[in-house]
């Protein structure tokens, strides 16, 4: 069984059913996957784990193409893992803040 060539047709079979560009399905999978970390874990948004769940798929991702086209890809790669955890960091950074916002404003700092 070979599974990184499954995973490829998977992933192809994706993009040519919804018609999106690749750059949008990493866009919606990084923030799918932070949202269903965030339902699994009970973790809030503003805590790293959501994100770090992020970084690990698609990290596993990237191996996977990796293993399947049998060298790395760097163009590829790369936007990859800008599209994939762009928005997730943004909303991490800005709960973050906000919390050491509200925090501040509690203690009457």
């Amino acid at each position: 069984m070979d599974i990184p060539a499954l995973y490829t047709k998977m992933i192809l079979a994706i993009g040519d059913g919804t018609g999106m560009a690749d750059s949008l399905l990493h866009v919606h999978a990084g923030m799918a996957v932070m949202f269903l970390t965030r339902v699994v874990t009970r973790r809030s948004l503003s805590t790293p784990w959501p994100l770090l769940a992020v970084l690990i798929a698609e990290v596993g991702n990237e191996v996977l193409d990796r293993l399947h086209y049998g060298s790395w890809r760097w163009a590829d790669t790369s936007s990859d893992f800008v599209n994939t955890l762009f928005w997730p960091t943004m909303l991490y950074v800005g709960l973050k803040l906000r919390r050491a916002r509200s925090l501040r404003s509690v203690s009457g700092a």
